[in-house]
């Protein structure tokens, strides 16, 4: 029995059992972490974690039959996450036994570091403080084999390797394959082959190539071996069928036929004949009644697929069917685009997903959305909700290409926008300097004809509920693109027309109604649109506002200055010294401070705010207060964490601030209320 050894000074701990011990226990392997120097200790976060992790794989084994069950606790350095898969051969109660035994086994074998490995014949169990799944680990590599020679070793590979070419064709589709061969001196080879279930096809025959590999300079002609890694593993033996056999379609032995036949038909007795008769009259009966049965049973589910979440359905038409497959990617496909997801490619991480950059085969550079696995939708309804929103087409909305939905996988691919988000210069002491007031002015132009177009040019009235700096991307020539426009149509929330019980969105851009009670309408797109308005012209964040020595709420030094007749002292210094208009600059301070008033029916819709863009004849109105105006210094400061649902408020008139860039509430970013 031979093990890979370590490269540079990681060195694994291996805990190897000999064969005696494999055949009494099932137990082959174990490996206790890559670093030594990375533990915990009995009373850490992380082994509270631990624990949890492993009684939430254990209650999934108890409770589903699928062999395949993974958990994920904690945060940081402390985040335990865990997997565990049987054999699809196993039984149920066999994976369940396994996984308990696997779990005790850790715990005494590893019972301090912070990733540890274990194999059994029938399941392998993972954890690891770092990502461990939809990745395939090559270690540690272990060899285990029978020491008896094949008499024609050269015939006994070659017959090995077509098996294991037939197996591992199968294995790459299913994650598992067993099977035999018959080879010289009457031998039959057996044969098994399986990957982890969360890894694609092309992961899972890149995994298997690797262990097909090493058989040369291992096992070369014996008649049994296993390999083994993290994330496959591989096993033949002759003449001992280690696996459940499921093939039950044997041959039907033939019937021995009299040697010649009668010449003469047997007697029917009368009783026989009216006996035959009423059972083919009930079979008649029952066979109809079946496919009347089936036939409804047909027309229900054609009409439950074709439903979308939000109750209407959707046209069973050429044009359906051909969006759905023209907008459809394979995983393979994304996977290589995005160089396996790498972090070199890696955009940015938001509260449904990370987000990384691709090029597709034909030169194309996108941008796709891993989804995080967090939603109960079945595929059907996740198309048909990406066919709806991928048919939102408008200048200033980040365009959807496609989709892709594989196993436990949902990506959704956008096009590439090359400048990133405006906070990233905007907010920014050397970028903003790039953006004039031209710039400007178009960039906050563009995002209202862009929220306009959600809130009534579009098929369904849209509410962004997410209108930020980091939302709007800027193409190659600072035009802005609205993003993030379709993502709360992928997962369920509670909520209903005008009122949710989950408030999402990020802190400091969210209507005091909606922040306080949950309720949400046009108008509270409209009030984070005019703290986006005072941000641009500002150049500062709205909760974090520098105005000298002070920090105070960007909305209430915008409408202290208006009052005092000095809207200039808003305007960012970089822009006070360009050729942009002043009057433009104010006029649009004027817009701001009319989308973030308190009360909804003072606020302007989107269509009347692209008017006061547009046309400088058109009166505007005289603003009042701003919502959450801090009259004074002893403002209350409310700290909540990121993904916190925010508690309902009582006192309408309470103070609220945040001094957190990253003030992000499940970071959703789309909702609609009904169809038009």
């Amino acid at each position: 029995m031979i093990i890979g050894t370590s490269g540079g000074s990681s060195v694994f701990v291996l805990c190897l059992i000999c064969l005696v011990a494999v055949a009494q226990s099932g137990l082959y392997n174990t490996a206790c972490g890559r670093d030594s120097r990375v533990n915990y200790t009995s009373n850490s976060i992380y082994k509270t974690n631990l624990d949890t992790a492993q009684a939430t794989l254990f209650a999934a084994a108890n409770t589903s039959t699928s062999g395949f069950y993974n958990a994920t606790v904690g945060e940081g350095p402390d985040q335990v996450n865990a997997l565990v898969y049987c054999r699809d051969d196993v039984q149920p109660d066999i994976c369940r036994s396994c996984v308990k035994d696997s779990m005790n086994k850790l715990r005494e074998s590893c019972p301090t570091t912070k990733e540890a490995d274990i194999w059994y014949d029938e399941c392998v169990l993972r954890y690891s403080n770092a990502s461990i799944f939809n990745n395939v680990e090559t270690w540690p590599l272990v060899f285990i084999w029978i020491q008896r020679n094949a008499s024609d070793m050269d015939q006994f590979n070659k017959d090995l390797r077509d098996l294991l070419d037939k197996l591992k064709g199968q294995a790459i589709q299913q994650k598992f394959a067993s099977g035999d061969t018959r080879s010289l001196d009457f031998l039959t080879i057996y044969g098994l082959m399986q990957c982890s279930p969360d890894l694609s096809s092309i992961q899972c025959n890149n995994c298997l190539d690797g262990l097909m590999g090493s058989i040369q300079s291992c096992c070369s002609g014996k008649l049994g071996a296993r390999i083994i890694n993290p994330s496959c593993q591989l096993r033949f033996t002759t003449n001992d069928l280690f696996y459940n056999d499921t093939i039950v379609d044997a041959p039907t032995p033939l019937r021995q036929l009299p040697a010649t036949p009668p010449s003469v038909p047997p007697p029917v007795d009368g009783r026989d004949d009216k006996n035959r008769r009423t059972v083919i009259v009930v079979v008649a009966v029952l066979v109809g009644l079946v496919l009347m049965l089936l036939v409804l049973v047909c027309i229900f589910n054609r009409k439950r697929k074709q439903r979308t979440p939000t109750g209407r359905l959707l046209n069973d038409n050429v044009e359906d069917i051909s969006s759905a497959e023209s907008l459809q990617y394979d995983f393979g496909t994304i996977e290589v685009a995005t160089n396996y997801f790498s972090d070199n490619n890696k955009l940015g991480q938001g509260g449904f997903g990370a987000v990384y950059k691709g090029t597709l085969q034909n030169g194309q550079k996108i941008a796709v959305k891993r989804l995080s696995r967090g939603s109960n939708q079945g595929q059907q309804e996740f198309i048909n909700e990406v066919i709806l929103v991928a048919k939102l087409q408008h200048r200033n909305l980040v365009r959807l290409l496609g989709f892709c939905f594989e196993g436990t996988e949902r990506l959704l691919i956008y096009e590439f926008v090359p400048n990133a988000s405006l906070d990233h210069f905007i907010f920014d002491s050397v970028k903003r300097s790039y953006l004039d007031w031209e710039k400007r002015y178009n960039i906050i132009g563009g995002v209202a004809r862009g929220i306009l177009y959600l809130h009534e040019d579009s098929r369904v009235r849209i509410i962004h509920r997410d209108l930020k700096a980091s939302n709007v991307l800027l193409d190659a020539e600072m035009n802005p693109k609205i993003a993030d426009f379709g993502m709360a149509r992928l997962f369920n929330l509670d909520e209903t027309q005008g009122i949710t019980s989950r408030i999402v969105g990020t802190y400091g851009y969210m209507a005091p109604e909606y922040a306080m009670y949950g309720q949400f309408s046009a108008k509270s797109d409209v009030f984070s649109f005019g703290v986006l308005i005072l941000e641009i012209l500002s150049g500062q964040k709205n909760h974090s506002f520098q105005n000298g020595q002070n920090v105070e709420d960007l909305a209430s030094f915008a409408w202290k200055n208006w009052k005092e007749g000095a809207p200039s002292n808003v305007v960012d210094p970089v822009l006070r010294n360009c050729s942009g208009s002043i009057h433009e600059m104010i006029r649009c301070i004027h817009i701001g401070l009319l989308c973030v008033q308190e009360n909804v029916a003072d606020r302007p819709t989107m269509a009347s705010v692209v008017l006061m863009l547009n046309s400088f004849s058109v009166t505007i109105p005289v603003p009042s207060e701003p919502a959450f105006f801090m009259q004074s210094s002893s403002t209350h400061e409310v700290a909540l964490p990121t993904n916190t649902v925010i508690s309902r408020v009582s006192n309408k008139s309470s103070n609220i601030k945040s001094n957190s860039d990253n003030y992000s509430i499940n970071e959703t970013s789309f909702s609609d209320l009904y169809p038009r």
